[in-house]
């Protein structure tokens, strides 16, 4: 079912990424080149980024490149972020036209050293991507917002399409994995987004050490408080200074995952090796 792997090892053979191709993957590719568009399908280096730029999605992130917060499975650089730029929300919007998108997905880092945690700066950047292109779907990838509510309601209000928040891991691991996240913060902030009409999503990583119990667990978490979309994928350590992976799981177990997911009553469950959070996200919105 499982094959457990040493960091110092090489990927599994499904680990194998392809290389991105076709015709509306390169057009995309040229016009972010042209124009200088930051994505983290780049950044990132996505092993999705040709599938998702053929279909029309692409990854923005806002607030910044610093994250306030040091968590062990994160590649983004940590530390003391750089003040907000008010332009951030034009320039966004911007790209997502140029890019001719038919679905955008935002995400951003913590800002914790903000009065608001960034709350504003999330509501403006909706509101700007809505306006300059009223037929592209929306997905935004928050942070918890240190659990308050009034603050992810702001976000909400702004309406886009889909609302996610990754849970990451399992609840045992969670102290260990985010450096200042709560599973069951992250759960409330997850029932938040249920509650205000958009369609809440999150997503965790395997082959940190959880087990297929704790698997089916947080599936039943997430279900309780109203997560119709959920994302499963394998963890990859960004540098060795990461905490490293535990095992590599195998595409069949992911395959199980996701029938159980479905079968629990998730709208939808992606769920394999190379799957991270915006995959096939233009789909969630309809969930």
């Amino acid at each position: 079912m499982r094959e457990a792997h040493s960091s110092q090892q090489r990927l599994p053979r499904w680990m194998k990424m392809k290389l991105p191709k076709g015709e509306s993957y390169s057009k995309v590719k040229n016009l972010v080149n042209k124009h200088e568009l930051h994505t983290i399908c780049t950044s990132g280096n996505c092993p999705n980024i040709g599938e998702c730029w053929n279909r029309g999605t692409a990854t923005f992130m806002i607030l910044g490149e610093i994250c306030t917060r040091n968590c062990k499975f994160c590649g983004v650089t940590s530390g003391k972020p750089l003040s907000v730029d008010p332009n951030e929300a034009k320039r966004v919007a911007e790209s997502v036209r140029i890019m001719q998108l038919k679905h955008a997905v935002i995400t951003s880092v913590d800002r914790d050293d903000l009065p608001d945690l960034g709350a504003e700066a999330w509501a403006n950047t909706i509101a700007e991507v809505k306006q300059l292109n009223p037929n592209t779907k929306l997905e935004v990838l928050i942070p918890d917002f240190q659990g308050k509510t009034e603050l992810i309601k702001q976000v909400a209000r702004a309406k886009p399409e889909v609302i996610s928040h990754n849970l990451e891991t399992v609840e045992r691991l969670t102290p260990n994995i985010r450096s200042a996240a709560k599973y069951r913060r992250s759960l409330e902030v997850i029932k938040t987004i249920a509650e205000s009409g958009a369609v809440a999503k999150s997503g965790i990583m395997l082959g940190l050490g959880e087990t297929e119990s704790e698997i089916v667990q947080t599936m039943d978490d997430l279900l309780k408080v109203g997560c119709k979309v959920m994302t499963i994928g394998q963890y990859l350590a960004p540098t060795k200074a990461h905490i490293p992976v535990v095992e590599y799981i195998t595409p069949e177990q992911f395959e199980k995952y996701r029938t159980i997911g479905l079968e629990k009553g998730f709208s939808f469950v992606e769920s394999s090796p190379l799957v991270r959070s915006s995959y096939r996200a233009e789909q969630h919105a309809l969930a």
